[in-house]
């Protein structure tokens, strides 16, 4: 199957500088860099197979982490595929440890199950439950992964990192979707006790991500929406979530780097918050049912960067011509904009065809 793209590259060359830059308006974009948020590890254990390199598999977390010379050959495929695929950045991010519900299911697409929050189990719904919450705490080992990812990256490749999942659904995680809905109005004192601990939490988190010489970008992902409207009311994220979305932003910017956020669903009540107050650099995740990215750039891409924006939908299930020629007007629209990176609307999950993901990448990369 590789034969019929140019991925994986056998000579790549990686210029993060020029992303960026290209990002932040300060170069032309003669031809948008690549941006990818997350690929399922399906796909990079078959590229890795095409590579002839042996696959480490990482689904069993317990021995991952306590099996350090796995753990490295784990990371070393990782760096390897992000690399080979034509990416100038290697993104990787890692959660502290916070505590909530899991539910999880067979997935045939991937070789484990697939999980998903559990949002009807709420893990705080009290005061008390918030003193017994079993509150992580920020060491090194939060770090070790990306410490070897920073450490281990190929010439002319950057480090794009965050903490796994963001303050909203984190605290929805925690506090239960529907029960967060009715603590909103019931406890609000309890719900900014969440969020405040949360938050700390989080910038103790990012005040020592910043400390990684080849850190490029911070790029948390944190899904304050759904199809039609955010998940909570927009006045509640702007009082509980986004001062502190403001707060990751203001002491990245001191760093002298960029913070983009992934976030799904319609957030247009929010967007003037999120681009003047909070000040992204960058915003990521579409769904051509809210708004197609050609008519985002066109609204937000005078003020911002606009990354990805392949709906997933069209990427898993239309035929590779199509896929090929909807990103080539995507490019074509975009890129003389400027500020645009192309790449998938979300991410990509097992469930888009490995060829359909190649025949993004190689319509972008001609």
């Amino acid at each position: 199957m590789n034969e019929k793209f140019c991925v994986p590259l056998k000579t790549p060359s990686p210029d993060i500088q020029r992303m960026i830059d290209i990002l932040m308006g300060k170069r032309v974009c003669d031809k948008p860099p690549l941006v990818e948020y997350i690929i399922d590890d399906v796909h990079l254990k078959t590229l890795m197979s095409i590579l002839d390199r042996e696959w480490i598999d990482a689904s069993d977390r317990d021995t991952f982490v306590t099996d350090k010379p796995s753990r490295r050959e784990y990371l070393d495929n990782f760096i390897e595929a992000w690399y080979r695929l034509g990416y100038d950045y290697v993104r990787i991010e890692r959660n502290v440890g916070f505590t909530f519900s899991i539910e999880s299911a067979h997935d045939s697409t991937k070789s484990d199950d697939r999980g998903w929050q559990d949002y009807s189990h709420p893990v705080i719904e009290s005061e008390e439950d918030f003193e017994r919450y079993p509150w992580p705490s920020v060491t090194d080992e939060s770090f070790a992964d990306i410490e070897y990812v920073n450490n281990h990256l190929p010439d002319g490749m950057g480090l794009i990192s965050s903490h796994a999942a963001g303050v909203y659904e984190h605290l929805s995680w925690i506090m239960g979707y529907e029960n967060l809905c009715i603590l909103l109005y019931e406890k609000p004192e309890l719900v900014k006790m969440v969020a405040e601990k949360i938050g700390q939490i989080m910038e103790e988190f990012y005040t020592k991500l910043l400390q990684f010489e080849n850190l490029a970008v911070v790029w948390p992902g944190d899904d304050m929406g759904f199809r039609t409207a955010t998940l909570i009311r927009p006045e509640q994220l702007r009082e509980y979530v986004l001062p502190w979305h403001r707060r990751f932003a203001e002491i990245t910017h001191n760093a002298g780097l960029p913070y983009f956020l992934h976030s799904c669903g319609n957030l247009f009540e929010i967007m003037d918050d999120l681009i003047d107050d909070v000040k992204i650099d960058a915003k990521h995740s579409y769904e051509d049912a809210i708004m197609p990215v050609t008519e985002f750039q066109g609204r937000y891409g005078s003020r911002i960067g606009i990354l990805g924006g392949v709906d997933v939908d069209i990427l898993t299930t239309k035929s590779t011509d199509d896929i090929r020629k909807h990103v080539r007007e995507i490019i074509d629209t975009c890129g003389p904009r400027g500020r645009y990176a192309i790449g998938s609307g979300n991410s990509i999950p097992s469930y888009v065809p490995l060829e359909h993901f190649f025949t993004m990448l190689d319509e972008a990369l001609k």
